[in-house]
């Protein structure tokens, strides 16, 4: 299954990251190379958690796209 992730720049210059499709599904890191890394893990761990407490898996079923706003 593949989730869509959203990286958003912090204030203080750090990058966090979130699953729609998985309430909670959160990471942070340094730059976005790491929030990418990090990311795979936290999704990793939250599926498992949801496997060892027989609780079902969201299907994704998030999308995104950009606009031009010129």
């Amino acid at each position: 299954m593949k989730y869509l992730y959203v990286v958003e720049k912090a204030g203080d210059g750090t990058f966090s990251a979130y699953v729609p499709d998985l309430p909670g599904c959160t990471t942070s890191g340094d730059s976005v190379d790491e929030v990418r890394e990090n990311i795979r893990d936290a999704v990793s761990a939250y599926i498992e958690s949801l496997r060892e407490h027989k609780e079902p898996i969201p299907q994704p079923s998030s999308t995104a796209d950009v606009v031009d706003a010129a």
